[in-house]
């Protein structure tokens, strides 16, 4: 009898310990994630909603600070630095191109070797300094030419443009470094495999732009209004004010975020996976069965930090570089051999590389939000009563386009969606590309006919409420186009590469926005320069309408594309997401395969 008590006492002990290591484990995140002390993060004392309200702040006075020098920076160049409209344009897109390309440098820093939050906190300060420089630009009558009395006006010197430039390129680096990294930072506090954190992560994304939206919105509004009114001091000072506060806010919420540690260079991986499956190939290395690839025996893979993935059939020749072509090969050595988990990361970045190229039109047609777009509103009547809309607010039209539209789609819209096809986010992150991609089209086309109303008729007399649907259409297309993304490129990331993945689409942003500066040289060249083509400095002079349809016609022809590229999408497990025009079909309840039935527009 003592003996059956003794047992069921020890029974009973150990179940009670087992139960408390399951709530333990449950009670811990799963994805590698830490707390400030460096100890597996706890769920119910960081991230989530506790974490993300300090990031998404963070967010928006940043945004407020790039947006309103973005779209006063033009002209700034014209009335105080007294450069021609179409060079002051082009410096102005070749300059945002710059900021978000350099995205991939911020990157590259966060995921090998600074982490996130550090990468955040590190570039704020660069961009703090540049923005600092920019106010002094602004202040310091010896950094600017003389006021313009006469035509033609005194060019700025070397010097004092090489200021400006020098406070323009720190804001790049700054901008560069914290975009993405904080999209990553932001989802990196759920838990994606607690299906309850996972489902508010998405929510989160369709916040985050709400917030990019929110600054922007302050940006071209208020920070207009004060450089108006009260001149170029307070039109940067206050940014900059904005930018230093930013920093301040995400540093507040130190104790309650999650930390993904650094996990070594993935482009340094990429490339041994290149030259390793190269090498084995030129030695007439074929490709074998998975179960006779190398890999570490290990719980974890061998890039710290990241989970191990499973093998895919897709890009078979990468597979060459885990193939063991010595007995007695180091397996250490990862520029002899690589592993499994490595050899997928690499797949899973290729993968994504079709879909990246075949979105970066639209960045091209938004690139005009801060160039063309502002100039057409210039001309146009812009009274309110009494009030007049300056012209660098007009893109307004477009912000609060998405401020409205985020709420209802993520309250309305997603769960209608949800209970049709069975998706979790109403539809894939690739058919919401396509809408946007869509819509797109449609925007361009609008700009086209409203700018030859503006043409034809009195400029002075065409009300600035006529461009509401080009900046309204332009809005919607980066409301899907831009949301798809954020989920798209971190769901396909692997743990290694969600920095790396973030930056590669916003450097569409910075590549659109080059592409936009070559177009309008190749344009200008093509028709006569800018004093008898279809860009001139005048813009009632101007073809701006046919430069406008050119834009519809990439974009038409970039949809056709991407269409066929995402049809054919193969992710990281293996399904098949396929985007035809408008019509959603559930597929079952496999999740990835949710697809578009082409249907007549």
């Amino acid at each position: 009898m003592e003996i059956t008590t003794v047992k069921q006492r020890s029974f009973s002990v150990f179940s009670e310990t087992n139960m408390k290591e399951e709530a333990t484990e449950l009670a811990l995140v799963s994805n590698g994630c830490v707390d400030y002390k460096g100890r597996i993060a706890s769920k119910q004392a960081t991230g989530g909603w506790k974490a993300s309200p300090f990031i998404i702040v963070n967010e928006v006075a940043e945004r407020l600070a790039f947006f309103a020098v973005a779209v006063n920076m033009v002209a700034y160049l014209v009335r105080e630095m007294h450069q021609p409209f179409p060079d002051a344009a082009t410096h102005v897109t070749d300059w945002i191109g710059a900021a978000y390309v350099l995205t991939l440098l911020g990157a590259f820093l966060a995921d090998a070797y600074l982490g996130r939050f550090r990468t955040i906190i590190i570039f704020s300060g660069i961009y703090a300094v540049g923005m600092v420089m920019l106010t002094l630009s602004a202040s310091i009558d010896s950094l600017r030419p003389p006021r313009c009395s006469q035509r033609p006006c005194v060019p700025s010197t070397r010097r004092q443009t090489a200021f400006l430039y020098c406070s323009l390129a720190l804001i790049a680096v700054g901008t560069g470094g914290i975009k993405p990294c904080v999209s990553s930072f932001g989802a990196d506090q759920f838990d994606e495999s607690d299906s309850n954190e996972a489902q508010k992560k998405y929510a989160f994304f369709n916040w985050f732009f709400f917030a990019i939206n929110m600054g922007a919105l302050v940006g071209i509004t208020l920070m207009v209004y004060i450089q108006d009114e009260f001149g170029w001091i307070w039109g940067f000072g206050v940014p900059t004010a904005a930018m230093i506060i930013s920093m301040l806010i995400l540093a507040a919420g130190f104790m309650k975020y999650r930390y993904q540690k650094p996990m070594g260079s993935a482009f340094t991986r990429f490339l041994q996976v290149m030259l390793v499956a190269l090498r084995n190939h030129v030695r007439g290395v074929g490709v074998v069965e998975a179960h006779h690839l190398y890999e570490v025996k290990t719980k974890e893979s061998d890039i710290f930090g990241a989970r191990k993935l499973d093998h895919t059939k897709q890009y078979s020749f990468l597979d060459k570089a885990a193939v063991i072509t010595e007995q007695d090969c180091d397996t250490r050595n990862r520029w002899r051999i690589c592993s499994v988990t490595q050899v997928e990361e690499f797949k899973s970045f290729v993968r994504i590389l079709p879909i990246w190229a075949s979105t970066i039109a639209l960045a091209i047609s938004f690139a005009q939000l801060s160039t063309y777009f502002i100039i057409q509103a210039g001309t146009t009547d812009r009274r309110i009563g009494t009030i007049e809309i300056p012209a660098s607010s007009s893109p307004v039209f477009a912000v609060l386009n998405a401020l409205l539209v985020v709420p209802l789609y993520e309250k309305l819209v997603v769960p209608f969606l949800r209970s049709k096809t069975g998706h979790p986010r109403g539809i894939t992150s690739l058919q919401r590309m396509g809408i946007g991609l869509f819509v797109s089209i449609f925007a361009m086309i609008s700009e086209a006919l409203v700018e030859k109303k503006r043409r034809d008729e009195s400029p002075e007399k065409l009300s600035v409420f006529w461009l509401f649907p080009q900046f309204f259409l332009i809005g919607l297309a980066e409301v899907f186009t831009y949301v798809g993304q954020l989920e798209f490129f971190y769901d396909e990331a692997t743990d290694g590469t969600r920095s790396i993945s973030s930056a590669m689409f916003l450097s569409e942003i910075g590549i659109g926005s080059w592409l936009s500066t070559a177009i309008v040289k190749i344009i200008e060249g093509a028709t006569g320069g800018v004093t008898k083509g279809w860009l001139r400095n005048d813009l009632n002079k101007s073809r701006l309408d046919y430069f406008y349809w050119t834009l519809a016609g990439i974009s038409a022809a970039n949809f056709l594309v991407y269409v066929c590229v995402a049809q054919r999408y193969k992710g990281r497990n293996g399904g098949r997401s396929s985007v035809a025009a408008v019509e959603l079909v559930p597929n079952g309840d496999d999740h990835d395969k949710a697809e578009f039935r082409s249907v007549a527009i």
